[in-house]
């Protein structure tokens, strides 16, 4: 015993690792105890129950711990119930020397209850009891049918029919002492006869008239719980020729609970209400518990049970659902509690129900309450709402191929169409993104089969809601990248958009190859629908164009954008239908037909299409370009919008111009060499079209005019370039309202002239249009009246006639408050004009954001390209010159700046000279007077690229020029902008570079305007001898040196002589740069160039000089850096061979040192005296 005592402790640890450790180390030393037992040869009957029974056959460890557990089934500590419990379990299905009768009767005396227990103490016991008696079933002590062994006992049956009754009498007792211990209880209850029927005991027959005997007893025939129904539920298929008719009357109709009408009660049971129409519950039914009883996996079991389940479905799982689940505890009177339980239901019904059966769970109830409460998260059951949301989901990712079910009940009768509008979910949304192509199709021919669905209560207006919302699910599909995505079914859609967008349907054509046309519409679309359709069209065109896909051709894949898997754009794709609609005038008319000039220019384009087609694989691209551009402006044609047509002539003159036949120039003899007229550039004329696609700033022409720009960047010139920055230049907001209001005032003049008669009411309709600010207006001359003595002047516009309300005001009065009203008015229009130039500025921002879009398209499709270099200055302008309204845009230009020319592996490699150096030098200027740091960053990497650009054009000379002009004048002018990192980026990211920029900074830190840049020329000469290695072509020179160490030395000594005003931590900067150099001199391979330069007496003279300065001798960093210099400048020195020269010099170095400890020690001295 004393080796088990210590794990009985762990058995109540909260560690479910450490229980189990304790329950396996317990068992197994108990196993040897009982192995090692010898039994008396004479005993007593086993069949006393006594204390003293147990210890018969067992050893005392194994007698003490099996009391031991049983008492700590009642203990109150936090795990010892779990721990017990196991431990108990597992120990009676070890040993073979213990009786049921004995065990149950040990649990009945350890768990008694008392009067004078609490009611904790009392629910400790009552959950012992129910504890142990689970562990007797659980270990099968309940039916075993092995003897024990030899003994001197007359009887050796280890259990028997009186005890099986005991246990469950004992656990009905615990079911009906407490009534949230009941469902535990009966569960427990269905262990004991699922242990009995899985056994061979020869009473078997008995305990189950006996289990029948308690539950169906004629005294409470008339209570039913959902415990009584999940027994029955088990007791049936074992007793299948007991009478159950009279053992389930008089609340049931028969034996099958699940006949139709037997749900009805059997809804009311498991609901916990009363069996009849009462709104009382039944008795005893206690709290309420969050979790959804046992007996729902039964009823599941019976009505959907598994492939491999011998037994077939009972009774109808739809009306089981709608009666049972829908119309009880989802029904308008049940409260949330119960509601609760129904989406647990639904969630457990879920993963068990067919494709065929799934329709049947979302019932009308169910799906408002779902709603109801998915929709605000104040809702009470909100959570609840929002994990079957999340179950769902989880559910089609299991099964992609129920995803379209899904769809169409949340969408459908007892759904709602917007479903994730009304509920601020992405149910649906999340659902098309894991279903397979197959059942976005099903989708798709599911909601053309309700376009013209109409019900019989349904009126024109709802059904017109309802197209319209099929069409804008058609654009959603196509929107969210996420969806699986097939030429297929996007062309089906994009079809149906052109067929009910742009023309009419005639007739019907079941065998047409494009979906729209198979069925006619009734009633016809309306006009605003088709206007519709036709937006629909184009946003899906936009979508369509920013995607990128995985061509494939031949062997090669790539990634390619605006196009479908064979390549061709979606644009033109669209154009092909429209080219099949217009030979077929059968069954469609178009709803605007193509005049004769408009239909010769667009013939126009079906040559230059066929001509863009055979250029050669140079100007392919390019051409792709033109083609995309010519495409969308087509359809611009044929969906109406303004101007289109002037854009598609010009852009097919461009294309022409830019594609011309080799045959045609040769004809032209020596005129072919000059151009054809003296017009602007073709590419010029397609990116002016492609900047007036971004000033529309619809998602069509703007996704149309990047993904085409990105295909004619080669073709870009000095001109385009030129045109492009244009865009981005400042514009005073008051020009841009006074432009807009002068065109306003135009077309004001113009219907005021054609509709002059109608003044009247055209004032009315303005007034009526202003809104707020016409009733602010009035208000005001209001009370300029009534201030000019007119209080009653309300009264008078509505009482009097009007000659009597000219008579209020004579001549003085009017002059008096003629000037008021003129200022009120002059205001109005003030306020206009000024909220005119913001809405201006705004949209002027938001255009160059787009146009910047281009310009990072062009750098990063053709990073060599010379043109680069002309984008610098206009970028960095945007950076440092936009106000805070415009971060925006600021932002977007320093990420180009920054990110994209910056960090490029390649630069321009044809760039001019001169150009490069003049943009240079005037980032240089700029920097000198730059006050922001973040500008500063920006122009620092601006000109470290044009750097790179000049490096590889051979003009190394010209960098170090300027960057030495830029040092000179930020080291000898307090004036200057520029910090110590610009040129630190410099020599850091060109080391080669700042070899030779170390002459320089040595000689500008003798023109230092102060102490602190002197300082910081030294800081930047230490960067730079640090970027220098062994491996560098140009070592450290000889006059460098003798230049480092006069200058250094020149300033240490007037520092000392106070002629300049340096302080200790300054100093150390030159010092640092004075050792770094000469350390790298004594590791250079150049011995002849070591000898002779360095000074150590010089260095010896300055450390003394140092020492005995009151301002420096207390700095030691000063004095150890000089011992180091000079310790060195005495190695590189010729040494002399006779003598001991060079053991006397080490001793002087010795001697230094020793003097500088002496020196402390005497100062500690005098500061402890």
């Amino acid at each position: 015993m004393s080796t088990t005592l210590p794990l009985f402790w762990d058995l109540s640890s909260a560690s479910k690792k450490e229980r189990v450790d304790a329950s396996v180390k317990l068992i197994s030393a108990l196993e040897q105890f009982q192995i090692n037992h010898v039994p008396p040869q004479e005993g007593s009957d086993t069949e006393d129950g006594g204390g003293d029974a147990l210890d018969l056959l067992n050893s005392p460890d194994v007698s003490y711990s099996i009391r031991r557990l049983v008492r700590g089934l009642a203990s109150p500590r936090e795990s010892s119930r779990l721990g017990f419990s196991v431990a108990l379990t597992e120990l009676l299905s070890r040993i073979n020397t213990v009786t049921c009768t004995q065990v149950v009767s040990l649990i009945s005396d350890s768990t008694k209850k008392q009067g004078s227990m609490t009611g904790q103490e009392e629910r400790d016991v009552l959950f012992a009891r129910l504890f142990g008696l689970t562990a007797v079933i659980r270990s099968g002590l309940l039916v075993r049918q092995t003897p024990l062994p030899s003994s001197g006992s007359s009887n050796t049956q280890v259990s028997s029919v009186e005890s099986y009754e005991e246990v469950l009498k004992k656990l009905i007792e615990i079911g009906e002492a407490k009534s949230w211990l009941r469902e535990s209880a009966w569960w427990t209850v269905g262990l004991a006869i699922d242990a009995v029927q899985d056994s061979s005991v020869p009473w078997k027959a008995k305990a189950l008239g006996t289990t029948f005997e308690y539950l169906f007893s004629k005294d409470k025939e008339s209570f039913w719980s959902s415990e009584k129904v999940a027994m029955t539920l088990k007791l049936q298929p074992l007793w299948p020729n007991h009478d159950w008719d009279s053992a389930l009357a008089p609340v049931f109709k028969g034996p099958n609970i699940f006949s139709a009408g037997n749900l009805a009660p059997l809804g009311r049971i498991l609901k916990e209400s009363a069996l009849d129409d009462e709104e009382a519950s039944n008795p005893g039914s206690g709290s309420w518990n969050p979790q959804i009883h046992f007996v729902w996996d039964m009823l599941f079991d019976r009505l959907l049970p598994t492939s491999d389940s011998k037994q077939p479905p009972q009774g109808s799982f739809g009306e089981f659902f709608r009666i049972v689940v829908d119309e009880s505890l989802f029904s308008s009177t049940a409260s949330a509690e119960r509601k609760y339980w129904g989406f647990q239901v639904f969630k457990k019904a879920l993963t068990r129900v067919s494709a065929d059966q799934l329709p049947m769970l979302f019932t009308k109830n169910l799906m408002r309450s779902w709603i109801n409460h998915l929709s605000k998260s104040d809702r009470y059951l909100h959570k609840i709402s929002l994990d079957v949301a999340k179950h769902i989901q989880s559910f089609v990712q299991e099964n992609p191929t129920l995803g379209f079910p899904l769809i169409l009940q949340l969408t459908g009768i007892n759904g709602s169409q917007e479903f994730d509008k009304l509920t601020r979910t992405k149910t649906v949304e999340s659902i098309l993104t894991v279903m397979d192509n197959e059942g976005i199709k099903n989708y798709i021919v599911s909601l053309l089969n309700q376009v013209n669905s109409k019900d019989a209560d349904e009126d024109a207006t709802a059904l017109n809601s309802r197209r319209a919302w099929i069409a804008d699910q058609f654009a959603a599909l196509i929107r969210n990248g996420s969806v699986p995505k097939s030429d297929e079914w996007i062309q089906v859609i994009l079809d149906w958009y052109v067929v009910n967008g742009l023309y009419s349907i005639r007739k019907k054509s079941g065998s047409s190859s494009i979906h729209a046309l198979r069925a006619l519409p009734s009633p016809p679309f309306t006009e605003e629908f088709q206007t519709h359709c036709c937006t629909r069209l184009l946003s899906c065109l936009a979508d369509l164009t920013s995607q990128t896909i995985v061509v494939k051709k031949g062997d090669k894949t790539y990634k390619e954008t605006a196009v479908a898997s064979d390549g061709e754009f979606w644009i033109s794709k669209v154009l092909s239908t429209l080219a099949r609609l217009d030979k077929d005038t059968k069954h469609v008319d178009p709803l605007a037909p193509v005049d004769e000039e408009t239909q010769a220019l667009l013939n126009g384009v079906g040559k230059i299409h066929e001509k863009l087609g055979k250029v050669s694989t140079e100007k392919k691209e390019v051409a792709r370009g033109f083609e995309l551009v010519l495409s969308s402006l087509v359809l611009q044609c044929r969906c109406g919008e303004e101007n289109s047509v002037e854009s598609l002539e010009s852009c097919l003159s461009a294309a022409s111009r830019m594609f011309a036949s080799k045959k045609s120039s040769k004809k032209k003899g020596q005129q072919s060499a000059l151009p054809a007229d003296d017009g602007p550039e073709p590419i010029d004329i397609l990116v002016d079209l492609l900047i007036g696609y971004l000033e529309n700033a619809s998602a069509y022409t703007r996704s149309v005019a990047n993904e085409a720009f990105s295909h004619v960047t080669g073709a870009a010139q000095e001109s385009t370039i030129d045109l492009i920055l244009t865009q981005l230049e400042r514009r005073n907001p008051s020009e841009l309202a006074e432009a807009q209001e002068e065109v306003m005032d135009v077309s004001g003049e113009e219907e005021d002239e054609s509709s002059s008669e109608a003044s009247d009411d055209d004032g009315s309709l303005s007034e009526e249009s202003d809104g707020e600010e016409a009733q602010e207006i009035r208000n005001k001359i209001i009370d300029l009246l009534k201030n000019s003595g007119m209080d009653d002047v309300e009264e008078d516009e509505s009482n009097e006639s009007d000659e009597e309300s000219e008579e209020l005001m004579d001549d003085d009065q009017m002059m008096a408050i003629d000037g008021h009203l003129a200022e009120i008015f002059r205001s109005r229009k003030d306020e206009q004009r000024s909220k005119k130039g913001v809405d201006a500025q705004r949209e002027a921002t938001h255009f160059k954001n787009r146009v910047l879009d281009l310009i990072d398209t062009f750098v990063k499709r053709e990073p060599q390209s010379s043109l680069n270099i002309r984008l610098i200055l206009p970028l960095i302008d945007l950076v440092t010159k936009s106000g805070m309204d415009e971060k925006q845009l600021s932002d977007k230009a320093k990420g180009i700046l920054k990110n994209r020319l910056a960090k490029s592996k390649d630069v321009p490699t044809k760039a001019r000279r001169d150009e490069v150096e003049t943009i240079l030098r005037e980032i240089h200027q700029r920097v000198r007077k730059s006050h922001s740091a973040d500008n500063l960053s920006v122009l620092s990497q601006s000109s470290l690229y044009l750097c790179r650009v000049l490096v590889q054009l051979n003009e190394d000379d010209c960098v170090v020029r300027i960057y030495q002009e830029s040092l000179d004048d930020y080291i000898s002018r307090k004036g200057s902008q520029a910090n110590l990192s610009f040129f630190q980026d410099f020599v850091r990211r060109f080391p080669a570079l700042g070899s030779r920029f170390r002459d320089p900074v040595l000689a500008a830190s003798s023109n230092a305007v102060n102490s602190y840049r002197r300082c910081q020329a030294f800081q930047l000469l230490n960067v730079i001898l640090s970027q220098h290695g062994k491996k560098d072509d140009q070592a450290i020179t000889s006059s460098f040196q003798k230049s480092l160490q006069t200058t250094v030395l020149d300033l240490a000594n007037g520092a000392i002589d106070d002629q300049s005003s340096l302080s200790a931590s300054q100093l150390k900067d030159p010092l640092k740069v004075v050792l770094l150099c000469i350390r790298q001199v004594q590791k250079s391979d150049s011995p002849p160039k070591k000898a002779g330069i360095w000074d150590p007496a010089a260095w010896n003279a300055l450390q003394v000089r140092l020492a005995a300065c009151a301002r420096f001798k207390s700095s030691s960093p000063l004095l150890n850096m000089c011992r180091q210099v000079e310790s060195i400048a005495s190695q590189l020195k010729p040494q002399k061979r006779n003598g001991d020269g060079g053991k006397r010099k080490a001793e002087e170095v010795v001697d230094v040192t020793d003097y500088s400890k002496k020196s402390d020690r005497k100062k500690q001295r005098k500061t402890k005296s």
